[in-house]
């Protein structure tokens, strides 16, 4: 276990169900306005938001003033002791009784906090680490092939994204505009007509590396902070013809969605669990055999216009996030505080575990049955709702809330574009 988890809290006195999945066993940070239009630090706690801007120079007025600019960017930075330290405070505030009449003029309620981005994001990495997925489309557009790239059972795949597109649960996303190939061969310019969605979770950076240092995977949780849902838009049609031989450009930089609330990696311990069987054996820098696991057992469930379309599950990742960070870093590239990446698309060896519509619609051939009709690709007003959980101490729930994204007409037309004939569709 880290050097900085922490004993198991007690049970809040704030109004609240037992089995809420933002209960005391969670606390995760976020930032938010109210009517004032003020950006302040708080931390989730039921249906109501500790103010922890507030708060934290009021009751421990000689701590380090870590929240007063509204974002978590200060706090990332202090490190495990800092984080440990506000973690344990928080959760004496909320369980003790003799705390009651000081922190309670310091909540609110959720309904009442607008949620704004919680870090200045400082790069942004996607990577590609679900067999599942990686070997689906493998077969989808190599058919007859081995499924997977010769280098994909070595390394964590991975690409570096546009971290200026991503944004907070809520967003509404304009339909992106690109460049598409037809099967046969004609360049069309226009909205993408096979818009997608990549169920994934993000892991924000707090403590930040000089160039040549490198992060192995027993100091994975020094470096990273917490865990965020992320929805990774993409455009099939753009990305089909692009990538080739740099990989996703326009098809992926026009947004990124992330949850609001950054659940610390302090809450996820009862998650943990081993990775799957990996064959052939990593080399060192990414063998963690002898290492504690950082699978996690987060469970996701992905929702377009209300309809349940999927329902991944995390540990069924090949590479882990410390994995990622440990390659990420073998090169000597620097880390900065805030620096996100994400796990790449979350799937698993069964249909309904598929995390992206592309999967699920297998190439748009199986359509599924959403608001009363067949659908593949996402239309001008889906809302497409993620949502996770993870188990928690003595049989609680740790929530990762939701990432929300509303899909908007793009690129100065109003109408959505219709469904491509099969000739149009990615080979």
């Amino acid at each position: 276990m880290p050097s900085h988890s922490i004993p198991r809290p007690a049970r809040s006195w704030v109004p609240m169900r037992q089995d809420h999945p933002f209960g005391i066993q969670t606390l995760p940070y976020g930032s938010f306005t109210r009517s004032d239009g003020r950006a302040r630090v708080g931390v989730a706690i039921g249906d109501h938001v500790l103010d922890l801007s507030a708060a934290w120079p009021a009751l421990a007025p000689a701590e380090e003033d870590l929240f007063s600019t509204g974002s978590l960017d200060r706090f990332l930075a202090a490190g495990p002791s800092s984080w440990d330290r506000v973690r344990s405070t928080v959760s004496r505030w909320l369980s003790d009784e003799r705390e009651r009449e000081h922190v309670h003029g310091f909540l609110l309620p959720a309904a009442e906090a607008a949620m704004l981005l919680p870090f200045t994001v400082a790069d942004y990495v996607d990577f590609y680490a679900s067999e599942h997925h990686a070997a689906n489309l493998g077969r989808m557009f190599r058919p007859g092939t081995d499924p997977l790239t010769a280098n994909w059972k070595h390394m964590p795949i991975g690409y570096h994204g546009r971290a200026g597109t991503v944004v907070v649960s809520g967003t509404p996303v304009p339909r992106p505009r690109g460049q598409r190939r037809t099967a046969e061969g004609a360049v069309t310019v226009g909205p993408s007509l096979r818009l997608d969605i990549e169920a994934e979770l993000g892991f924000v950076v707090g403590v930040p590396t000089t160039m040549g240092e490198q992060v192995s995977l027993s100091a994975f949780d020094q470096y990273v902070f917490g865990v965020c849902l992320v929805n990774d838009w993409s455009a099939r049609d753009i990305q089909a013809w692009e990538y080739v031989p740099l990989g996703p450009f326009l098809g992926k930089s026009f947004a990124t969605s992330v949850s609001p609330w950054i659940v610390p990696l302090a809450a996820l311990q009862e998650a943990r669990t081993a990775p799957p069987p990996r064959s052939p054996r990593p080399v060192a820098y990414l063998d963690d055999s002898g290492e504690a696991p950082w699978g996690l057992d987060v469970r996701l469930q992905v929702s377009v216009n209300g309809t349940k379309v999927s329902e991944p599950c995390f540990a069924d990742m090949y590479w882990t996030a410390a994995q990622q960070l440990a390659h990420m870093t073998f090169n000597g590239a620097s880390l900065r505080t805030g620096d996100l990446f994400a796990s790449g698309t979350i799937s698993g060896p069964t249909e309904q575990s598929r995390g992206s519509l592309i999967e699920l619609t297998w190439n748009g051939r199986e359509p599924l049955e959403i608001d009363g009709g067949r659908r593949t690709f996402l239309e001008d007003g889906d809302e497409v709702v993620i949502t996770a959980t993870a188990p928690g101490p003595a049989g609680t729930v740790v929530g990762l809330g939701e990432v929300r994204g509303r899909v908007a007409p793009g690129g100065g037309r109003g109408a959505a574009p219709r469904e491509p004939r099969h000739s149009e569709r990615q080979r």
